[in-house]
């Protein structure tokens, strides 16, 4: 997407957060920070200039695999959570296991979405995991820590059957490539990753 900000023009790549099945509008969800770019989206108005170009990428999913598992952080989750609606609006008979991790729930983007899509659909299942050390005052009483082989195992037992999709801050998404090729053995084919860079 590109913006004016003091009349020079300013791009950043964005994924799409709504589904191609919802029709009518085209989505993308962004934390705000103190950015200059942030700040001048921040400040948009209906009927404010803005430029898209096409899409870019690969990070895509149509139903071609019968289970896959998403490994998220942060703002990460905006390409999944396409995908996940996507899957649910088809009715697309796809398992789908998604670990989220933020830093405090607070900062679980989609969570009610997430919660609806889960409690509605046997073929969906969520877990987060929160990374901050007592941001919620002890009141969270699901998962905590970061996401690592030994969650992967909890949580997705059968992961060995499913094709990965890992998006998420570069760092993150390195060190889960490497978690779940060399200490998992899921084979390259089969981990299919997005990085969000420059938030």
């Amino acid at each position: 997407m590109t913006i004016k900000i003091e009349e020079v023009e300013r791009t950043k790549h964005f994924s799409f957060s709504n589904s191609p099945t919802e029709k009518g509008y085209v989505e993308f969800t962004k934390r705000i920070t103190g950015s200059p770019f942030s700040k001048a989206l921040d400040r948009l108005k209906a009927g404010d200039w803005a430029r898209l170009k096409m899409p870019y990428g690969a990070f895509t999913f149509e139903g071609e695999y019968k289970k896959v598992a998403f490994l998220s952080g942060g703002i990460g989750i905006t390409p999944i959570r396409s995908i996940i609606k996507f899957v649910v609006n088809k009715k697309i008979p796809v398992d789908m296991m998604l670990l989220y991790g933020n830093n405090t729930e607070a900062d679980i983007i989609f969570k009610d979405d997430f919660d609806n899509i889960q409690g509605a659909n046997d073929n969906f299942r969520v877990k987060y995991t929160l990374t901050g050390l007592d941001s919620d005052n002890g009141k969270w009483s699901g998962r905590r820590g970061y996401i690592d082989a030994g969650m992967i195992k909890e949580e997705i037992p059968d992961y060995k059957e499913r094709v990965f999709y890992i998006c998420g801050p570069p760092v993150m998404v390195t060190t889960l490539i490497d978690m779940v090729k060399n200490g998992l053995g899921v084979p390259e084919d089969k981990i299919k990753t997005e990085n969000f860079t420059g938030y």
